[in-house]
């Protein structure tokens, strides 16, 4: 998987915890299968501006812990391309973007008594399943997602 990883926190986030994101992410992305073109970002903010994505796009005037932009969806293109099965495999499939709070990150790893590893992987985790079509909104899709997400986390290794 192709990952953007930016920092907009000057640097408060450590290189281990960036890699963290990484490995993490591509073992994500493994164990759901994804094609390796597959694309997609993580910016690394702090509240005030997690806060102004959220009142922006959500009309929610708070921080936040995660916000996730997918970008491509189930629709149909207005203007569909017709492209051999070999094209459509070299154009990479940008799954969107995520944003995280890392002061949210601390905050809630203090709050819950775990590591910020833990609270960072889960964040990221969370984000990237929203990416991929998961959702929480109903008990029924909650029951999927929920489950899938302590799976990957565990398998991965972080569990507290």
């Amino acid at each position: 998987m192709d990952l953007e990883i930016y920092d907009e926190t000057k640097d408060q986030v450590p290189a281990t915890q960036i890699e963290l994101i990484k490995n993490l992410l591509d073992y994500a992305a493994q164990t759901l299968d994804l094609s390796d073109n597959t694309e997609m970002s993580v910016t690394l903010v702090n509240n005030d501006r997690i806060q102004e994505i959220n009142r922006e796009y959500r009309n929610v005037d708070r921080a936040t812990d995660v916000i996730s932009f997918a970008i491509e969806d189930d629709t149909e293109d207005e203007f569909p391309m017709i492209m051999d099965d070999e094209l459509r495999a070299e154009i990479p499939e940008n799954l969107g973007d995520i944003f995280v709070s890392v002061d949210k990150v601390k905050e809630q790893a203090d709050f819950l008594g775990h590591s910020e590893d833990r609270e960072l992987g889960f964040l990221v985790v969370h984000g990237f399943l929203h990416l991929n079509g998961y959702d929480h909104m109903q008990p029924e899709d909650e029951a999927v997602m929920f489950p899938l997400q302590r799976k990957i986390l565990d398998n991965y290794g972080l569990k507290k």
